[in-house]
C-alpha cells in the first residue's frame, strides 16, 4: 500500500520586491513576483526524499490561493510531487489563520476521500508574508492529529509507522518520536530543496490541477472561512521608520568617553 503524504504549500510574494500601498496600508501584490514559500519548499523536499527512498510513495501538494497559485503547484510537480490541488474561491479571500486552517483542513479531507486517506501531512513552519506559524498547528488540531513543529532533522522507520525528529527550540533541541498519521512543520535547516527537472517540467504541463470552491469543500463562508468568519484581521501594514544616525564618541580614556556620553545625554534629555 502506498505511503500517502500531503504537503501544504503557499504562493507568496517575493520578499525582495515587497512594497506597501501608502493609502490602503496593505501589501502591494500586483506586479510582485510570486514564489513558493521557503519553509514549504523544505517540507516538500523532505517528502520527496521519502519518495526517493520508498518509491511507492504518493505526494499531493495542496494550497489555498488565487487561480495563479496553480503555477506554484506545477512547480511542485516539476520537482517531483505526484499531484497538486488548489482551493480557490472569492469566499475564501480575507481569511485569517483560523479561517485558512479551516479551508485547508477541509481540503485535506477532500484529498483523503479521493485518495483513500493519508499517512503524513508536511508543511512549512510559517509563510514569509505572515510569519505567524499558526496555520499548521491549527490544522492538526482540527484534523485530530498529533503534531511536531520546527522539525530540523527527520527519519522514518522502514515500517513507515514511526517517525523520529529533532525539533528546534530557542535554547536547544528535542528528539521526539511520533506515530503516523501525524502532522509536521519544517524549518529551513531541515534540508536544501531541489530544483525542477526538465522531465518534471514536461510532466507538470500534462497534469490537470483540480480546483475546489468553498461549496466543494463544504465550508460556510459566513462562519468558517473568509473575511467575515475571521476573528482577526490586519489593520494596516507599514515599514518601520529608519533609526537615527548613530554617534561615535571618541576619547583617550573610558572615563572621558563616559563623561562625553553623559554630557550628550544631558543636552538631549532632561536627566
Amino acid at each position: 500500500m502506498a505511503f500517502k503524504i500531503i504537503v501544504c504549500a503557499k504562493q507568496v510574494p517575493d520578499t525582495n520586491e515587497i512594497k506597501i500601498d501608502p493609502v490602503t496600508k496593505t501589501l502591494k501584490r500586483e506586479g510582485v513576483p510570486a514564489i513558493l514559500n521557503h519553509d514549504d519548499a523544505n517540507a516538500l523536499e523532505e517528502a520527496l526524499r521519502i519518495k526517493d527512498k520508498y518509491p511507492d510513495t504518493h505526494i499531493t501538494v495542496i494550497t489555498m490561493g488565487p487561480p495563479q497559485a496553480k503555477d506554484m503547484l506545477m512547480e511542485c510537480i516539476a520537482m517531483g510531487a505526484d499531484e497538486g490541488v488548489l482551493s480557490s474561491d472569492r469566499a475564501l479571500g480575507g481569511s485569517d489563520t483560523w479561517a485558512t486552517s479551516n479551508a485547508l483542513a477541509a481540503t485535506v479531507r477532500k484529498v483523503a476521500e479521493k485518495n483513500g486517506g493519508y499517512d503524513l501531512i508536511f508543511a512549512g513552519r510559517q509563510a514569509i508574508d505572515g510569519d505567524t506559524a499558526q496555520v499548521g498547528p491549527q490544522m492538526a488540531e482540527k484534523l485530530g492529529l498529533p503534531q511536531i513543529t520546527y522539525v530540523k532533522e527527520f527519519e522514518i522507520a522502514d515500517d513507515m509507522k514511526t517517525i523520529t525528529v529533532k525539533r528546534a527550540l530557542e535554547d536547544g533541541y528535542q528528539i521526539l518520536k511520533i506515530k503516523t498519521p501525524c502532522m509536521l512543520t519544517a524549518i529551513k535547516e531541515l534540508n536544501t530543496p531541489r530544483y525542477m527537472s526538465i522531465g518534471g517540467i514536461y510532466e507538470a504541463t500534462q497534469k490537470e490541477i483540480p480546483t475546489y470552491s468553498a461549496a466543494d469543500l463544504g465550508v460556510d463562508p459566513d462562519k468558517e472561512v473568509g473575511l467575515l468568519a475571521s476573528p482577526t484581521n490586519v489593520y494596516r501594514s507599514f515599514t518601520p521608520a529608519p533609526k537615527g544616525k548613530g554617534v561615535m564618541i571618541e576619547a583617550e580614556t573610558e572615563k572621558e568617553q563616559a563623561d562625553k556620553l553623559l554630557v550628550g545625554l544631558k543636552s538631549k534629555f532632561v536627566i
